[in-house]
């Protein structure tokens, strides 16, 4: 033993840094980049391959780009880069829609409320979380009555038809609507799929079959065109409630075989457990099975959401103006026309965005809850 040893009690020594070579960006390169022939061919491909690709994009989308002007023409005299100037025009009307501007307010509102309504379910440590929950259950009345209108007890907002609901509205409306309900609709679907009683169960596989077999774009044109068939002479059921409903029993549909491939995870154990402190099947379900479930279900869950909120982008086929369709409408005008790779890198990166967001919690919350496997 040597006299640095000796100096502490058997036990006591102090722990010490691991070696440089082993940590720092050089040993991740070294581990992740360089650890094998395969690797190193790989690695000097994908480098070669960004050097050819990424000065030509940065000098079309930033370097060479023109932000302002009155016309395409105007762009193309300026520079041979993107045209955002197209994009700054019409970026109310990729943002709100149709949607009256004297009301904008009302949807920055309900955005702000929706963030405030999120974090106490996305956070748990979030301060008077009980209260939180409260305002979250509350929130799509809120946001209801916000852009819809009307009077309701001493409140009063001019009314606006879903008509002129459009652009990243539309997509946050109809995505955030689907995702919301169509997680307890699956719970109940998948729980109701493995049921003993022969209705439900036959019900709820009926159910799931049906929507799992038939696809997104059949049902909103049977929304949109047939189910006015259907309805008695002269009723007028909104088109964007009848998307908002078809969408959200689509997405139920996925997500009740996701929790179901969950709730087959959990051994029988865990029930029988139940069975045996007395609790009942609601009981049990609530407080030992469905928790469990869900843990194993996120990466399927936050998968199915994803799916869900990028399909948004098939109500253009039923005439509302999605921002691809807000795009396309405004290619159609001569000032603009043959931009249309700003139009679709502009709705790509927006969807990008929100759709990272939604894989990063689903990580955080995967890691939050040791789903995953320790290494």
């Amino acid at each position: 033993m040597n006299e640095t040893t000796q100096q502490y009690k058997p036990g006591e020594h102090p722990d010490l840094p691991p070696p440089r070579n082993l940590v720092g960006p050089v040993a991740w390169v070294r581990d992740h980049l360089l650890s094998s022939p395969t690797n190193i061919v790989l690695t000097f491909l994908c480098v070669w391959f960004l050097i050819k690709v990424i000065p030509p994009v940065l000098d079309w989308a930033f370097l060479d780009a023109v932000f302002t002007g009155e016309d395409r023409n105007a762009c193309r005299a300026q520079g041979d880069g993107a045209c955002w100037a197209f994009i700054s025009e019409r970026f109310k009307l990729f943002t709100y829609g149709f949607y009256p501007e004297s009301e904008h307010w009302r949807v920055n509102l309900a955005f702000i409320l929706l963030i405030a309504a999120l974090v106490p379910i996305l956070y748990d440590k979030t301060p008077f979380r009980k209260y939180g929950l409260y305002f979250s259950a509350a929130y799509p009345f809120i946001a209801g009555y916000l852009l819809l209108g009307g009077d309701f007890l001493f409140l009063s907002l001019t009314p606006v038809p879903t008509t002129q609901f459009g652009g990243f509205m539309l997509t946050l409306v109809v995505g955030i609507t689907g995702i919301a309900f169509s997680l307890p609709i699956g719970i109940l679907l998948a729980l109701g799929r493995q049921s003993k009683l022969p209705i439900i169960k036959v019900f709820c596989v009926a159910f799931i079959e049906f929507i799992r077999g038939v696809p997104l774009i059949t049902l909103l044109f049977v929304a949109s065109t047939m189910l006015s068939y259907f309805l008695p002479p002269g009723s007028n059921f909104d088109l964007l409630l009848r998307v908002l409903i078809m969408v959200t029993l689509f997405a139920s549909g996925y997500m009740a075989e996701v929790i179901r491939g969950g709730l087959q995870a959990i051994p029988k154990g865990q029930t029988e457990a139940a069975d045996a402190m007395g609790l009942k099947y609601w009981q049990s379900m609530r407080l030992i099975v469905l928790p469990q479930a869900l843990k194993i279900s996120i990466p399927g869950i936050v998968n199915t959401f994803i799916g869900l909120y990028k399909d948004t982008t098939l109500v253009i086929i039923i005439g509302l103006l999605d921002p691809l369709g807000i795009g396309r409408a405004s290619l159609s005008d001569t000032k603009w026309t043959g931009l249309s790779n700003e139009v679709y890198l502009f709705v790509a990166i927006f969807f990008f965005l929100s759709c990272f967001f939604m894989s990063r919690y689903s990580l955080y919350l995967e890691k939050k809850l040791e789903t995953g496997h320790k290494r």
